[in-house]
């Protein structure tokens, strides 16, 4: 069965704390995405979107602004077993349409998954176009200095 005809996306809830925490964590875990805090989520809980199927919490995204034209997707990720199933895809669609509603022209991220943000419209850029990231996070990163994460583009204009 293809689960993304049966996949809705909205934006997360207070209710969705502990979900978005459980697939956040099972991605730090193993390096590829930073880690969030209960509390963290709690106060930035209205950046981020839900991927639900049958009540299902799956999947979950979230859009944070680091300049007046340029906001990054962070922290997307999937319940493990629902990867490759469209999900994803949806995810980075709201997204992108929650950034145009906002008049931003740039979405951004990092990330090790270059071919699925290709496949969304997305266009590698040298990361060092993005001074907004660095001043704001990398900073704190323990990878600062030695990042392999791929920065990617989306352009909304």
């Amino acid at each position: 069965m293809n689960l993304s005809t049966t996949v809705s996306v909205r934006k997360a809830s207070i209710s969705d704390i502990e979900k978005l925490h459980d697939i956040i964590q099972g991605y730090a875990k193993q390096g590829i995405m930073l880690p969030r805090s209960k509390e963290m989520l709690e106060e930035q809980i209205d950046t981020f979107v839900v991927a639900e199927s049958d009540g299902l919490l799956i999947g979950c995204g979230s859009l944070t602004r680091l300049g007046p034209d340029l906001v990054e997707i962070r922290s997307l990720g999937m319940t493990p077993g629902y990867k490759g199933q469209g999900i994803g895809g949806k995810l980075v669609n709201f997204l992108v349409e929650e950034a145009r509603s906002q008049g931003i022209i740039k979405v951004m991220a990092l990330t090790y998954e270059v071919a699925f943000f290709q496949k969304n419209g997305f266009t590698l850029v040298p990361k060092d176009i993005f001074p907004e990231k660095v001043w704001k996070d990398c900073m704190h990163c323990k990878k600062q200095y030695c990042c392999d994460e791929i920065a990617v583009l989306k352009r909304l204009d």
